[in-house]
Formats: structure tokens, C-alpha cells, sequence
């Protein structure tokens, strides 16, 4: 039969779990091995048929400019509408 625990170190041992469960999962992400994704031959694509990022940065700036220009447009047609 197992001697119970004394009231004054549960609290202790809680706290001491606490902190080692953290300790525990950070040393295992740090020690654990990066997982490599290996590429299967003929799935990339070529460079020369790939858009730049360049190219995708200046679509997504104007499609934003343009949802821009859109919401300025219904903002003001509302506030017409309310100062008539």
C-alpha cells in the first residue's frame, strides 16, 4: 500500500509538473530531426512558364486598388444619398 502524499507536497510537485512538461516538449522540438519533403522528378514546374513574383505582387495591388476604388465609390454614392 502506497503512503499517502503529505498535504504540503502536492502543491510542490504540481508546480515542478508544471514547469517540466513545457521543458520536456521544447528539448523534443529542439532535438527532433526537420522532416524534408523530397520533390518527385517531373512535378516542377519551369521557371520560364511560372509567373515572377513580381508579376503577382502588381496583380494583387491592382486587384486591391481596384476593390479600393470600388469602396470609395459606394462609400460616396451613400453619403450622397443621406446629405440629399
Amino acid at each position: 500500500r502506497a503512503a499517502p502524499v503529505p498535504k504540503m507536497l502536492a502543491p510542490c510537485l504540481l508546480r515542478k509538473a508544471v514547469l517540466a512538461v513545457p521543458l520536456v516538449f521544447v528539448l523534443a522540438l529542439l532535438l527532433a530531426k526537420p522532416v524534408r519533403s523530397e520533390q518527385e522528378a517531373g512535378t516542377a514546374i519551369p521557371a520560364e512558364s511560372r509567373p515572377c513574383v513580381d508579376c503577382h505582387a502588381f496583380e494583387f495591388m491592382q486587384r486591391a486598388l481596384q476593390d479600393l476604388k470600388k469602396t470609395a465609390y459606394n462609400l460616396d454614392t451613400r453619403v450622397r444619398k443621406h446629405l440629399i
